[in-house]
Formats: C-alpha cells, structure tokens, sequence
C-alpha cells in the first residue's frame, strides 16, 4: 500500500460516524437504496433490480451503507438479505432536529425583535405619515 493510501486509510478510521452517514447519504444510488429498505428487508438482488449497475456496483454501495452503520446484511444459504438500522437513522434525525430547534429559535427571537421594534424593521407605523 502506497504512502498516500496508508494516510488516507487512517483519516477515514477518524471521520466521525455521523460524517460517514452524511457522505453515504450523499449519493443518490445509496438513498434510494435507503428508501427501499425503509420499507422493509431486501436482498442484494431486489435492490439491484431497478438500478441500472452491475450487482457488483450494487454491492459497493451497500458496503459504504453498511461501513456507516446504516444498513446490516446477513447470508443464508446464496442470499443475502439487507436491513435498514434504525438507531443509525435516528442519530442522523436527532442532529438534524437540533440544528432545526436551534434556527428556529433564532429566528423567533428576531420575529419578537422585529415585533418589538417596528422603527428598526423598515416597516413605518400606519399612524406615521412620510
């Protein structure tokens, strides 16, 4: 292994599972594949069905899905069948909903702001004439 693959290796081993989620989600093959499993499991073959790749391509997706944490896959006999992982999801969901509550928190205090202080808004007082 060269130098270069070496170091990248070991910064991907740091990335932080939530990057690592984000950036699988990042492809719209692997979101689709996502969707497909929200909806209950799947084998490889089913969710190759409507994508136009090679099984082979399928399955490289559902390892970068699978190294993040977001979907599990177990043989049986030549099958193997892939599950969404919920608390995956959920940690993506919880981080979103923070960032959400905290805009809008924001912004409700710049609607009161605003509401509190029409002069500084822009907005002229209907009584106010120009």
């Amino acid at each position: 292994m060269a130098g270069g693959d070496l170091i990248l290796k070991h910064v991907l081993q740091q990335t932080a599972p939530l990057d690592l989620m984000f950036q699988a989600l990042g492809d719209p093959t692997r979101r689709m594949m996502v969707e497909r499993l929200c909806l209950g499991p799947a084998s490889v073959s089913e969710l190759a069905q409507p994508l136009p790749m090679s099984l082979s391509a399928v399955v490289q997706h559902l390892h970068v899905l699978e190294s993040c944490g977001l979907v599990r896959s177990e043989k049986t006999g030549r099958v193997r069948t892939c599950r969404i992982e919920p608390t995956a999801l959920s940690q993506a969901e919880q981080w979103i909903n923070e960032r959400r509550a905290s805009w809008e928190r924001r912004l409700d205090r710049l609607g009161q702001y605003l509401a509190d202080h029409p002069e500084g808004s822009g907005q002229q007082d209907p009584g106010q004439k120009e």
